[in-house]
């Protein structure tokens, strides 16, 4: 059971829920495709060399560190809608959460860069009477939660 369906109060039904986007494991594939380069080009210019493959595993390893961060914030990050309140968690141990009555927004921000557009991933501010949200970063199909948010 996640967080959100453990804090679900009596007769609170999840309307929305999203995660964060695919997106994010980009940059931990780049270094990944630089590995797997680094690795040829050492072997067809210094066939014996051992220092080729050094390098390819160094580059491996810190293309494996991006991947697992990554993943690791993905799966301990939730974001849900209710038909009462919106609610973010992050973290594992330390954890971070943060929720909010549906009836107290005022207005949901979304932000988009080219590539956001492109690949449907944002960051999204939830701005209520006298508090927001830190930014949700990195959310899959945001302009989908907006219309979910501003529906209540």
């Amino acid at each position: 059971m996640g967080y959100v369906q453990s804090v679900l109060q009596p007769n609170e039904t999840v309307v929305y829920e999203t995660r964060l986007s695919w997106a994010m494991f980009i940059p931990g594939l780049l270094v990944l495709a630089l590995a797997a380069v680094a690795f040829v080009v050492a072997r067809v210019t210094i066939p014996a060399a051992v220092w080729g493959d050094i390098l390819g595993l160094i580059v491996l390893a810190a293309a494996l560190v991006l991947l697992g961060r990554e993943w690791f914030e993905r799966w301990t990050t939730e974001v849900a809608i209710t038909d009462r309140r919106i609610i973010l968690k992050r973290g594992f141990i330390r954890r971070d959460t943060i929720e909010m009555s549906v009836e107290k927004v005022e207005s949901v921000d979304v932000k988009q860069s080219l590539l956001g557009r492109l690949l449907d991933y944002g960051d999204i501010v939830v701005r209520g009477t006298g508090t927001g949200f830190a930014p949700m970063r990195k959310i899959d199909k945001p302009l989908e939660f907006r219309s979910h948010v501003t529906a209540h």
